[in-house]
């Protein structure tokens, strides 16, 4: 069927009831019972917008309101029936079908999004499953729910290499993260990422070729998410295991329990948030002998993209935090290999400590980390970004106000706070401000805030 759309184009829509596959077939009925519950409750909006953003695999359009007004009538429940559920989707856009049928890898996805956004909701908020108030109960719960997901494998050697990086890069870039991924796939190792297009996409592309040619039919292409991203961007279909944290915190920590070494490719705001995150928790004093290969990569062409992260860095957390990262310019193959010498060192270091391969427990991620940061006008103002405090106190900051500026560039509660109180105010050491206010400035000049950056109006204002 066709549907006018908010301006007045037409796009083709359907309406289709699907069952799932796998795991989610065999419920309790508890369990259908609590699926159910929870969809009727306010959850239903956050399950309503993920599901979109699955069904609109492939769009460009990276702001939620948009994709949602032109898709205003579309509606998604959950029936219960005697032997499981159902999901009747009322105009869907039609292109997640091919003849009447949904595409198989969405339909993957979909149900992803029921099992992670309703059912673990329901487990963490609504019975109170885990105490997410302390270190341990939160951890405990980002460890069920990947479990949950069957997402750790035993009796694998560590192999998963989390790539991050943005979504709006150059196509000079995107082509690079394919090949620095055909030459981790060639050494059979597995890639994880946000799950998005463009840094995200990349390294999944080029290593589902090299996989083929090593005859590796076992390739994983995890893709790890949150309600707040995943709504504004849809995942890419080379994902075969997806699965959504409930806030970028448990995101974030999921990255680096599961995986085992990083790549991080050119991006912007998000990629910086990632960047700090991890520096944040290599700083921490307990984990002074956690070793995590790092390295930073990019082509020829955006050398200077890196070197800029790099000093901003040295300028803020100093010359430890440097020491962390190797940077690797143009060179696919020498990321690939020092990864792969660092996956080596991984093992033989969770062997010595008798530490699980799937999941880094001997990470020490202190509960200040944890904590979700609400991107609040008054929570940014009042980040202590000032030098004279320690590193790891400092990358802790840092990291938040990039989450903010995140949700005020692409997530939907984000954009509607900034539409009613206006910027962000971000304040604080007035070196750090000019620092900070140079990179941002670069980020927004190179197109690398939105997929759809060149009107780009920032969402910030630094207070000096």
């Amino acid at each position: 069927m066709k549907a006018p759309d908010s301006d007045n184009s037409t796009v083709e829509r359907v309406n289709a009831s699907i069952t799932p596959d796998a795991s989610m077939q065999i419920l309790s009925r508890r369990e259908i019972e609590q699926l159910y519950d929870a969809s009727q409750t306010r959850l239903y909006s956050i399950f309503r917008q993920c599901a979109m953003a699955v069904l609109n695999c492939g769009s460009s359009e990276d702001d939620t309101t948009k994709v949602l007004e032109q898709y205003q009538n579309f509606d998604i429940q959950i029936r219960l029936r005697e032997r499981g559920i159902k999901l009747d989707l009322i105009d869907a856009p039609a292109h997640a079908f091919v003849d009447g049928e949904m595409i198989q890898g969405i339909k993957e996805h979909l149900f992803a999004v029921l099992r992670d956004v309703v059912f673990v909701h329901s487990e963490l908020y609504t019975n109170h499953t885990y105490d997410l108030s302390t270190q341990q109960g939160t951890t405990d719960a980002i460890f069920n729910i990947l479990r949950h997901a069957n997402a750790l494998m035993p009796n694998r050697d560590p192999n998963i290499v989390v790539c991050w990086g943005g979504h709006s890069i150059k196509r000079a870039e995107y082509e690079y993260t394919k090949l620095v991924g055909y030459q981790l796939g060639l050494r059979n190792m597995d890639i994880c990422t946000g799950c998005g297009p463009g840094a995200m996409k990349g390294p999944m592309k080029g290593a589902a070729v090299a996989h083929r040619k090593q005859r590796n039919t076992d390739g994983r292409y995890l893709g790890i998410s949150e309600p707040g991203i995943i709504a504004a961007e849809s995942p890419n279909p080379i994902v075969n295991e997806l699965i959504i944290m409930p806030d970028i915190e448990k995101r974030l920590e999921a990255f680096v329990r599961t995986g085992h070494g990083i790549v991080v490719f050119p991006g912007g705001v998000g990629t910086v948030e990632e960047i700090f995150y991890l520096l944040s928790l290599l700083l921490h004093p307990e984990n002074k002998n956690n070793f995590i290969p790092l390295v930073f990569t990019a082509p020829a062409s955006s050398a200077d993209y890196f070197k800029t992260i790099d000093e901003f860095i040295g300028f803020t957390l100093g010359r430890d935090a440097q020491k962390k990262y190797q940077i690797i310019i143009d060179d696919p193959q020498k990321v690939a290999k020092e990864i792969a010498q660092g996956m080596e060192r991984v093992k033989e270091q969770r062997r010595d400590k008798k530490d699980a391969y799937y999941f880094n427990w001997n990470l020490t991620v202190p509960y200040e980390v944890q904590r979700p940061f609400i991107p609040s006008h008054e929570n940014m103002a009042n980040l202590n970004l000032q030098r004279d405090q320690p590193v790891f106190e400092l990358a802790v900051n840092l990291r938040a106000m990039f989450s903010g500026l995140v949700a005020g560039n692409v997530k939907a509660e984000g954009l509607q706070a900034i539409a009613e109180h206006g910027n962000y105010l971000i304040n604080g050491d007035e070196d750090l401000m000019q620092s900070l206010d140079g990179l941002l400035l670069s980020f927004a000049e190179q197109g690398r805030m939105k997929i759809n950056a060149e009107n780009y109006t920032p969402c910030y204002t630094i207070v000096r």
